[in-house]
């Protein structure tokens, strides 16, 4: 296992593959048979399920719920507190995990429903609940999560809020 890092209090269940430049932080719990690409970051406290598949590039936060049979795509962002769920009718012998596509991004808090499918480069508002497909390069918040605007009008409003910000942090330290 070239170049990955491992804190404390990891749990790796049987056929585990990790590609190099993996990390993982403190108190994870990995289910069999998961699969994790090359350069992802794991947060503390996260619970990764059997046969799950991460891509490369992806950075997972801490106390994150990824269920059994999930597949994420590569340089995804998954914030802290989030939940992808598998099972519509818990307890159920009928698991239908989430997918999410490539370039995601989903938000702290957010729920991700049994078989729904996050688009690629689509964002997810901070504590959505998302009940249904979400389009591509489409941007949701809400409970029941709906698209609000696009991954376009997303960056822009971001490459405005960063503007601006560093414009205050400036001034502040000028007149401080």
């Amino acid at each position: 296992m070239r170049g990955q890092r491992f804190g404390v209090g990891i749990v790796l269940g049987k056929g585990v593959q990790m590609e190099e430049g993996v990390i993982v932080w403190n108190y994870v719990v990995i289910g069999d048979n998961v699969k994790i690409g090359r350069n992802t970051r794991i947060g503390s406290f996260c619970d990764i399920g059997r046969d799950v598949i991460i891509g490369e590039g992806c950075i997972i936060q801490a106390h994150v719920t990824i269920s059994n049979g999930c597949k994420i795509g590569n340089n995804v962002f998954i914030g802290p507190n989030s939940s992808l769920l598998n099972d519509k009718y818990p307890p159920s012998e009928c698991l239908t995990p989430p997918t999410i596509e490539d370039e995601a991004i989903i938000g702290g808090s957010a729920t991700i429903l049994p078989n729904v499918v996050v688009g690629r480069e689509a964002v997810v508002a901070a504590g959505s609940l998302v009940t249904k497909d979400v389009p591509p390069r489409a941007v949701v918040m809400g409970a029941p999560a709906r698209v609000v605007m696009t991954r376009s009008e997303y960056e822009a409003k971001k490459e405005e809020f960063v503007r601006l910000k560093g414009k205050i942090d400036v001034e502040v330290k000028i007149q401080g």
